[in-house]
């Protein structure tokens, strides 16, 4: 359970986080052709790459550098 619960003008109360996770698999309002988790959709709202998959990637193509040799370096 979360702490996101908010009582509404009404009065009525809202679990905000509750309503996050019930959604989480809906296409996203917008143009980026993602839910609402971040995963990447086809136009039949199937998962073509998650979000871990993207950061991994991103991770990966930062850490995979080649970073200059300090002996090249004293040599030249």
């Amino acid at each position: 359970m979360t702490k996101e619960v908010y009582r509404s003008a009404n009065g009525k109360t809202v679990d905000m986080g509750a309503l996050r996770l019930q959604n989480e698999k809906v296409r996203a309002v917008g143009n980026m052709r993602v839910n609402a988790r971040g995963d990447e959709i086809d136009d039949n709202n199937n998962i073509i790459r998650k979000k871990s998959e993207q950061v991994k990637g991103q991770y990966q193509k930062q850490t995979n550098q080649p970073r200059p040799n300090s002996k090249d370096e004293n040599q030249t």
